[in-house]
């Protein structure tokens, strides 16, 4: 891993994911877990003070060294207790079925194969347990589909191995879960960066 991938790109993950305009989106989506809560890549750890009373713990993985650092020290101020580890959801080192919710916001996008970190969540879901989700990915308009698609492979690497193109909702069915609620709300800005995915699976 170069200097750029392993110092810079950190921080420029840091400062995207402190967008202002995310905020209400964060406090949607983690304010509903609910139990012992498994959150995919926590990044710098912004998600940790939006955890409402009815999560009771948290584990978080996070595979870069820079953010699990800055994690770290979020953490310690969390409103509830948060174990960190060094590890990647397409192998996630945790018993099945022993979590009540899986929280991933903007991070399928920058995971190798998604897929298989998806069926990896499955797996520790508890039955009935749920993936709670905000996601940017794939718009629904042929041009704009057609101009993630010429943008992926540049951006892909300027942003940390970050897709434009991943259809989450297919990628979701794909791994087995069962898609409970869903929306497709735009955030301000480029048309080939802003379509999301928020909602609610289940292990189907």
């Amino acid at each position: 891993m170069g200097f750029y991938q392993r110092r810079i790109v950190p921080c420029l993950t840091h400062l995207a994911m402190s967008q202002k305009q995310l905020l209400p989106f964060r406090r949607h989506v983690v304010g509903a877990a609910e139990g012992r809560v498994l959150e995919i890549g926590v990044g710098s750890g912004m998600n940790f003070p939006l955890y409402g009373r009815s999560a009771a713990s948290v584990i978080g993985l996070e595979p870069s060294p820079e953010l699990l650092r800055m994690a770290r020290a979020r953490a310690r101020s969390a409103p509830l207790p948060v174990t960190l580890l060094d590890a990647s959801a397409e192998a996630i080192p945790l018993e099945a079925g022993s979590f009540d919710t899986v929280v991933t916001t903007w991070t399928l996008c920058t995971i190798p194969d998604a897929l298989r970190a998806l069926s990896e969540m499955r797996r520790v879901l508890k039955p009935g347990g749920a993936l709670l989700f905000v996601e940017h990915g794939r718009a629904p308009e042929a041009g704009v589909a057609r101009w993630q698609d010429r943008l992926d492979p540049l951006w892909s690497r300027l942003a940390g191995g970050c897709h434009l193109n991943r259809k989450m909702d297919d990628l979701l069915t794909a791994a087995g879960f069962s898609i409970e609620a869903l929306a497709n709300p735009r955030l301000p800005g480029p048309r080939t960066h802003t379509y999301l995915y928020e909602g609610r699976a289940r292990p189907a």
